[in-house]
């Protein structure tokens, strides 16, 4: 890939206890379709869109985390939010089959509210229900 993407810096949203120097891969279940197991490894150029996917992996209680990230590898805009639901990437979303290495724990999010926690565990509930709900993956 000749284009830079996005500069960053990129952050990884998740309900993993990561350290420094540790490394994201691909090959875990999806947070929004479990049976699906990913074969790219997600990240993006806005804090608060890594701590919201935290706080979505960690609906089942888990404690959210949000880790600046560095792709190690070549990496995409990500399809199922590009151009499918935002047209250009105004979410700054990326995908990677290469690992992305943690640089830091970050700690500074806008969290969400237990509304919107609520929020998010309903449409968690439709989109597994809905067997339209792919995955481009």
């Amino acid at each position: 890939m000749s284009d830079v993407l996005d500069d960053g810096p990129f952050f990884h949203g998740t309900k993993a206890e990561l350290r420094p120097g540790d490394f994201l891969t691909a090959g875990f279940a999806s947070n929004y379709r479990p049976e699906v197991v990913m074969n790219h490894v997600y990240f993006t150029a806005l804090r608060d869109g890594a701590g919201l996917a935290a706080e979505v992996a960690a609906l089942d209680g888990s404690t959210p985390h949000v880790y600046e990230v560095v792709p190690t590898g070549p990496f995409e805009n990500d399809p199922n939010v590009t151009d499918k639901k935002f047209p250009g990437n105004p979410t700054r979303s990326f995908r990677s089959r290469a690992p992305l290495r943690v640089v830091r724990e970050v700690t500074e999010w806008k969290r969400l509210t237990s509304e919107e926690l609520q929020v998010w565990r309903d449409r968690l509930s439709a989109i597994r229900a809905d067997e339209r709900g792919e995955i481009i993956n």
